[in-house]
């Protein structure tokens, strides 16, 4: 039991560090920019010519780009394989092109049929026959 609540609560510290790391990297992005900006308007006031941004700068925007994709690869939970055959490969082939979100039951079909009876009032039995 002790090691079960010790597992939990690593990882809801480690999903907290993440987070963390994601929010200052952020603020440090945010920063960044903002100085960007800044010394951009330094140079068009004392009127000098445009070469780069200074290093610092530079440097803080790459490792504050790093911080918050990491933090965020962490949060965002596990991935999924790319390749499609990794995840078709339990799946029958009469699932593999299930799609119920596509399945219609309103068309043209059932006015042709013979057998066809019009849905109750109460819509229980629509699209059924």
């Amino acid at each position: 039991l002790y090691h079960v609540l010790l597992r939990t609560l690593s990882r809801k510290m480690a999903s907290g560090f993440y987070k963390l790391m994601f929010i200052i990297g952020m603020v440090s992005l945010a920063h960044s920019g903002y100085s960007a900006a800044q010394h951009r308007r330094f140079i068009r006031i004392t009127e000098q010519e445009y070469s780069s941004l200074p290093t610092d700068i530079l440097v803080q925007s790459l490792v504050s780009l790093v911080l918050t994709v990491y933090g965020i690869v962490h949060i965002s939970g596990d991935f999924k394989e790319i390749r499609a055959t990794i995840q078709l490969e339990n799946k029958t082939w009469e699932s593999a092109g299930n799609r119920p979100s596509f399945y219609m039951f309103c068309h043209r079909g059932r006015n042709l049929s013979p057998n066809y009876s019009p849905p109750s009032s109460d819509g229980a039995s629509y699209g059924h026959h």
